[in-house]
């Protein structure tokens, strides 16, 4: 997954702007990130374990899917130089291997005094919540305030 920088300012954001990214979720991105973190739950990692599980099969590390929320975040809306204040995660539905994971992020409130933006994150598989929240980011300002048209 490769995503196109698109770097917003604080000036160029309005509430419901949203910006979307897919992913196709594959063993070897579930594999990486266990690596990565640490985190070798068998649930993850071992077919046999997991098929003894509710789910009866792999499913994605849940932070996984909350690290898409990070690649809009940082890429698309609102970009580079957005910093991450807190976010909330709230885990619907289990994520599999070769999931499509469809990613909104869309601008709630805009609070000006400090350029910060509260966000809505949604992740679906198909028409599945799989996980949803919100996002509270600090957005770099360009020093330029619009004038709203008469």
């Amino acid at each position: 997954m490769f995503l196109e920088l698109q770097n917003l300012y604080f000036e160029d954001l309005a509430v419901g702007r949203a910006e979307r990214i897919s992913k196709t979720v594959s063993s070897s991105d579930i594999v990486g990130f266990a690596e990565l973190t640490g985190d070798r739950n068998p649930i993850h990692l071992s077919q046999h374990f997991a098929a003894k599980t509710p789910f009866g099969g792999r499913i994605a590390h849940g932070l996984y899917t909350a690290s898409l929320i990070s690649a809009v975040l940082g890429t698309r809306l609102p970009g580079p130089g957005a910093i991450y204040i807190s976010q909330t995660l709230n885990f619907r539905a289990p994520v599999r291997i070769d999931d499509t994971v469809d990613v909104e992020v869309k601008v709630l409130e805009l609070i000006p005094e400090k350029f910060r933006a509260r966000l809505s994150c949604i992740c679906k598989v198909g028409d599945e919540v799989v996980l949803d929240g919100e996002a509270l980011v600090k957005v770099p300002s360009s020093g330029v305030q619009k004038v709203a048209s008469a």
